[in-house]
């Protein structure tokens, strides 16, 4: 099964001395990560393709991530302001598939107002809150999501973290999972054990421990 396009936008607010990032919760209705808290963001469309660009998949990535972000939340964001972080595939053997770029953005000016439907609430939460939101089994976070806000939680602001990321290539991320005692390893390129799908071969780390205990992201400097 071919995973489907998709794109989902970061949307962060703050001055110079901090940061604050956006979360949605889904409804529990729904069947794919239902109850969860996410970025804004959903499946490209036919019509995120522009008239005459009809194979130009980055601008129809940054007009679904857009048009996503205004109709779950009602704020806009321009296209071109759209800051390219990482991109996440779904591992094979999953029942539902998505092949989703992940982007940064300021906020902007505007409210937040969620249809409460398929959205039911929204959060402005700093990623160490919201990673011990988390841990404290306040809120449920998909694994791409919480990979994402604990790289985002080494930057002291907003600006910070815009200013850093328009500097670096976007991440590639293709999960291999592997069952382990008490909760499952998901490895990611750069971890030792990744070509071979390996969770206790030594050496460089790059993978999340999703865990009974807790969850970990782990990497090597």
């Amino acid at each position: 099964m071919s995973p489907d396009p998709s794109a989902t936008v970061v949307l962060l607010r703050g001055g110079p001395s901090a940061l604050e990032l956006l979360l949605l919760r889904r409804s529990s209705k729904l069947v794919f990560h239902g109850g969860a808290w996410v970025f804004p963001g959903g499946r490209i469309d036919p019509e995120d393709y522009a008239g005459g660009a009809e194979h130009d998949v980055d601008a129809a990535s940054r007009n679904g991530a857009v048009r996503e972000t205004r109709e779950e939340t009602s704020l806009c964001v321009d296209p071109l302001d759209l800051v390219p972080i990482s991109h996440w595939t779904t591992p094979e053997g999953l029942p539902r598939r998505f092949s989703t770029w992940f982007y940064v953005a300021a906020a902007g000016e505007g409210q937040v107002k969620v249809d409460g439907g398929e959205i039911q609430a929204h959060r402005w939460m700093r990623p160490r809150d919201a990673l011990a939101a988390q841990r404290a089994g306040e809120i449920e976070l998909p694994p791409p999501t919480f990979v994402t806000i604990s790289a985002l939680s080494a930057y002291g602001s907003s600006q910070a973290a815009l200013s850093s990321l328009r500097e670096r290539e976007p991440e590639i991320f293709f999960p291999r999972v592997r069952r382990v005692t008490g909760g499952a390893c998901s490895l990611y390129e750069g971890d030792a054990g990744y070509a071979e799908s390996d969770p206790e071969r030594p050496g460089a780390r790059h993978r999340l421990w999703i865990l009974e205990t807790g969850w970990r992201y782990e990497r090597s400097s």
